[in-house]
């Protein structure tokens, strides 16, 4: 799925929680948007707590913008699969259940060809402690999260989770990815 006004692209990933995945995305150059919310499910405006209650078939993911001038759909699943674990099904660290789950929601077959591509490509590596079980899935539909979601890691640095959990992502992309960040 293009922007045509300023051929931008979107890219819809789901790698635990939505918190962890915008913070990172937030830093990278050519990201020119990251929203939080919620697809991969069965009805219509979710809320995080029918999410929560995993009645929805949701994932938390993050929309994001970007410009494929200054970094490529390749280079995001680098990014994204460098930052959580997409060998442990439904659960990243304590957060557990369904709309934790690894999941690329491709919007175009390219990005649906580059995905299955980069997965037997780390599989093949042997540089995971398991196989891939990051499902790929066709875009249907984005519902934002709610405005407390919204740039939490940006609004609550003081939050424990955000010291705990996010931050060492954070850390993680800034040192491993410092050649692709704003």
């Amino acid at each position: 799925m293009a922007d045509n006004a300023n051929n931008n692209e979107v890219a819809v990933f789901g790698g635990g929680c939505f918190w962890c995945t915008e913070a990172v995305f937030s830093e990278i150059k050519g990201v020119t948007s990251v929203v939080s919310g919620y697809s991969g499910g069965h009805t219509q405006n979710p809320t995080y707590y029918e999410v929560c209650a995993e009645k929805t078939g949701h994932a938390e993911v993050v929309q994001i913008e970007f410009d494929p001038s200054q970094i490529t759909f390749s280079e995001m699943l680098e990014v994204f699969f460098a930052t959580h674990d997409p060998t442990t099904l439904n659960r990243q660290g304590a957060d557990q259940g369904a709309r934790y789950r690894s999941v690329v929601l491709y919007t175009s077959d390219a990005q649906k060809d580059q995905t299955a591509a980069y997965i037997k490509e780390l599989d093949a590596s042997g540089d995971l402690n398991g196989s891939v079980v990051t499902e790929t899935v066709q875009f249907e539909k984005f519902f934002e999260a709610e405005a407390e979601h919204k740039q939490f890691y940006l609004n609550n640095p003081g939050s424990m989770y955000c010291q705990i959990v996010i931050s060492p992502k954070v850390a993680k992309v800034r040192q491993k990815f410092a050649k692709s960040l704003r």
